[in-house]
């Protein structure tokens, strides 16, 4: 066999034992667009896409964990994968356009197109290195056209995009552009179109802390790399360059890279399992302690975490003036004024048209909300969009499928009125408050444990008990002692106690009187 034969066969042999290792999992399931000139030869890139970056078509590491570790160490190498960021936009310099419809079915309520761009650019503003230089808002009458705009106005943004050679990139307001629309706007602009979902989805891998947040973003990519994939083979099938199979393998380039793409979004699943059960074991154990959950939820940067801190006195959070700061829910511990022990639970804050992908994957995060006792919402009564922001939270609560009663007892709680010059009467059944001065939080507290007492079938009691006896201690362990009031002459005292149905069962099982 001549030279040319034998290097054909050990390209083969590497490209087979790539495939291999990404039947395996250890390949990056969406690899960056390869050059065209490597896709015309088929054989340099058919290596590079089979065996991926270098180092990980290498052997697992030994397992050096015990048998009950929730994640053995290969698993979490595979996780860490899973979780590797694709390239980073890196700085842009954009143009922000905001379509407005102002007639017709399509016309937005409770809002104005100056209040969007508005969010638009704050959405801008979240991002390091990203800066806007200019914004415009255009009418249009068919925001799901191809163009977005009519020809007037799409010739003029074109003529305008043209004329201003700094910017990068243009942030087109629009939940999300079809594969065929960005394309299109890309081509006649000559610069990167994102949509609001490639902003957001930017936004929350900016800002993902836990591996939770990580792969739960990383899940709401796939339909968006997906897409992707289909719009760049597209472009590459109208070339026709090159051979379309990989060497020895009998599938297609493309097929290849939706089987990768289907096996991560495979494992990713799995690996969010895992960590629902493990939350599912934290919430028994809470549940055993019986200690009330309040979930805290709101519409972004609404003073969500300022108000946990308020509440909880806990010197770790620190609030940020940002949106989308708070991505992974967190537990805080506080006190009712009856001495009542409770969790405070800080969630991630909504946004109106948030990406379906994004509010299905974190649906493992949102759970928990369904397992409280009790839901606080917070809105920024200063905000000129306060309604539309409370219909946006109150639409995706109900989409969460929440038990009845937990909807029905939601405290509303308007924040950040001392922005407010003259404050209105707050609306029936809720309760004002400025989380960042402390004004109005004795009154909430009174109405959370209220709500909560009620919520939880727990009782308010005075028990008497002998001081000689368990009894005391007993209740000091599974019930809240408010008053202890001890009579010296017959060695008893009366205990003023908070304490739920199932422990006075148990109580007067004990101790029977």
């Amino acid at each position: 066999m001549g030279p040319a034969g034998l290097l054909l066969r050990g390209a083969a042999a590497l490209c087979a034992r790539g495939l291999r290792a990404a039947a395996a999992g250890r390949l990056c399931p969406l690899l960056p667009r390869p050059p065209a000139r490597l896709l015309s030869t088929g054989g340099s890139w058919c290596l590079r896409a089979a065996l991926g970056p270098p180092g990980q078509g290498e052997p697992p590491r030994s397992v050096g964990r015990g048998s009950g570790a929730a994640f053995s160490e290969e698993e979490e190498e595979e996780e860490e994968e899973l979780l590797a960021p694709g390239p980073p936009p890196g700085a842009q310099r954009l143009l922000v356009v905001h379509p407005a419809v102002k007639w017709g079915s399509k016309k937005p309520q409770l809002t104005t197109a100056e209040l969007q761009m508005a969010e638009a650019v704050a959405l801008i503003n979240t991002l390091h290195n990203w800066t806007v230089l200019d914004k415009i808002i255009l009418s249009t009458k068919t925001p799901d056209k191809k163009f977005i705009f009519g020809k007037g106005n799409f010739q003029f943004l074109t003529e305008k995009i043209k004329g201003l050679p700094h910017i990068t990139a243009v942030f087109l307001n629009i939940e999300r552009l079809s594969a065929l629309t960005k394309k299109e706007l890309e081509d006649a602009w000559g610069v990167t179109v994102f949509d609001r979902n490639t902003v957001v989805l930017h936004i929350f891998r900016c800002n993902a802390r836990t591996k939770e947040a990580k792969l739960q973003i990383a899940l709401a990519e796939i339909p968006l790399l997906r897409t992707n994939l289909k719009n760049e083979m597209s472009q590459l099938d109208q070339q026709r360059g090159g051979s379309r199979y990989i060497m020895g393998s009998g599938e297609t380039f493309m097929e290849m890279q939706y089987r990768l793409l289907k096996e991560k979004e495979f494992k990713i699943r799995n690996a969010l399992e895992k960590l629902r059960r493990k939350r599912s074991v934290l919430r028994t154990q809470r549940r055993r302690r019986e200690f009330p959950v309040i979930s805290v939820m709101g519409y972004t940067n609404c003073g969500k975490t300022t108000l946990i801190k308020a509440l909880t006195g806990d010197e770790g959070l620190h609030p940020q003036d940002q949106l989308f700061a708070t991505l992974d829910i967190t537990a805080h511990a506080g006190y009712l004024p009856s001495h009542l022990a409770v969790i405070y639970v800080d969630t991630i804050g909504f946004l109106s048209e948030l990406p379906h992908d994004l509010i299905e994957s974190f649906s493992a995060t949102l759970e928990d909300v369904a397992y409280s006792d009790l839901i606080v919402h917070v809105r920024d009564i200063s905000h000129p969009e306060t309604v539309l922001q409370k219909a946006t939270v109150l639409s995706v609560l109900k989409n969460l499928n929440l038990p009845s009663h937990l909807l029905d007892s939601v405290v509303e709680v308007h924040n950040k009125v001392d922005l407010i010059e003259r404050y209105p009467s707050p609306e029936t059944n809720a309760i004002a408050v400025s989380a960042l001065l402390g004004y109005g939080l004795e009154e909430l507290k009174g109405e959370i444990e209220r709500t909560v007492l009620k919520t939880t079938g727990k009782n308010i009691l005075t028990i008497k008990v002998n001081l000689a006896g368990p009894q005391l201690s007993w209740l000091y362990k599974e019930a809240t002692v408010q008053e202890v009031d001890v009579m010296p002459e017959d060695g008893t005292a009366s205990v003023k106690v908070i304490i739920s149905n199932s422990a006075l069962g148990k109580y007067k099982k004990l101790f029977p009187q």
